[in-house]
Parts: structure tokens; C-alpha cells; sequence
């Protein structure tokens, strides 16, 4: 089995929530294909950026759904910029920082293959629910990669409760 190499550490990487509009349409578009959903849900969302030289690399947009409990909404890093640990980081970053205001619970849907993934399960989301033809009922023209249809939605979480660490 090959041996992923560990991030690299980007040392000019700089963090910052704020407001969407700053982050350019481009890069949410990355990880979610349809516009119409991009302007329902970023106005409801806190955003956060990573920055290298004052250039937008990355951004990540997640919503409260109750005191202790956030979804992932959107989380994106510029072509150039994918495989250095950007977005590694930047999850890292949003994890701490929900963490800090009460999160007990993180949760993100997405497709059932790709390196999404294996992203997600990296930093210690599991599966937590399945959400069967998803991509079919809620975008108009089909999702592709690598050459194969998303079908369906994995729901993930990670949780920061006794129990939960208990269960593992």
C-alpha cells in the first residue's frame, strides 16, 4: 500500500474569517458546481480564507445548525495550490475555531468517491448516514469524476463528546 506523504507545511500560510464576498466565485464553484446554491447558503455563513502574500488560496464556509452543531458547507483551494497541506490546514483551522465556540459535532456531505473522501476521514470525520441518489434530485446536470457519476451523498461527522470518543 503506498504511504501518503505528509503535508508540507506552508510557513506564509495566514488564516482569516471573513466576509464571502472576498473570496472570489471561482473558488467555491470548485466544490460546488451549481451558483444557485452557492447564493442561498454563503450569506448564511461564517467564511474563512487562507492566505498566501495577501492571495486568496483556499476558503471554507460553515453554517451553525444549532449551538453545538455546524455543517461544512463549502471548502475549496485553488488548483495550483491543491497537495501542499493548504486545505489540510484550513480545515484544521475551522475545526479549532468551532471548537472554540462550542462545537460538538462537524458535519459535511459529500460525494461517495474521490479524494474529498479520504480528506475528510484524514482529519477524523466518520460516515455517519448515506443520502441515496442526492446528486440526481438536487443538480440539474450531472456531477462527473473521474469519469463516473455521483449518485449519492455521504453524510460525515466528527464529534468532540465523551461518547463519541468513547465509541472509537
Amino acid at each position: 500500500m503506498q504511504q501518503e506523504a505528509a503535508p508540507l507545511q506552508i510557513k506564509s500560510l495566514q488564516i482569516n474569517e471573513l466576509h464571502p464576498d472576498i473570496v472570489p466565485r471561482a473558488l467555491w464553484l470548485l466544490a460546488d458546481p451549481s451558483p444557485e446554491k452557492i447564493a442561498a447558503y454563503l450569506p448564511l455563513s461564517t467564511c474563512f480564507a487562507a492566505f498566501i502574500d495577501a492571495t486568496v488560496v483556499g476558503a471554507c464556509a460553515v453554517q451553525a445548525r444549532s449551538a453545538c452543531i455546524y455543517e461544512l458547507m463549502n471548502i475549496a483551494v485553488m488548483p495550483g495550490h491543491q497537495k501542499l497541506g493548504v486545505g489540510t490546514q484550513l480545515l484544521q483551522h475551522v475545526i479549532t475555531a468551532l471548537r472554540s465556540h462550542g462545537a460538538e459535532h462537524i458535519e459535511v456531505g459529500t460525494g461517495s468517491f474521490g479524494y474529498q473522501l479520504s480528506f475528510y476521514q484524514r482529519q477524523g470525520f466518520r460516515v455517519t448516514s448515506i443520502d441515496k441518489d442526492f446528486f440526481v434530485r438536487n443538480y440539474a446536470d450531472p456531477i462527473i469524476e473521474d469519469g463516473i457519476q455521483l449518485l449519492d451523498r455521504l453524510r460525515l461527522t466528527i464529534s468532540f463528546t465523551p461518547e463519541q470518543h468513547a465509541l472509537t
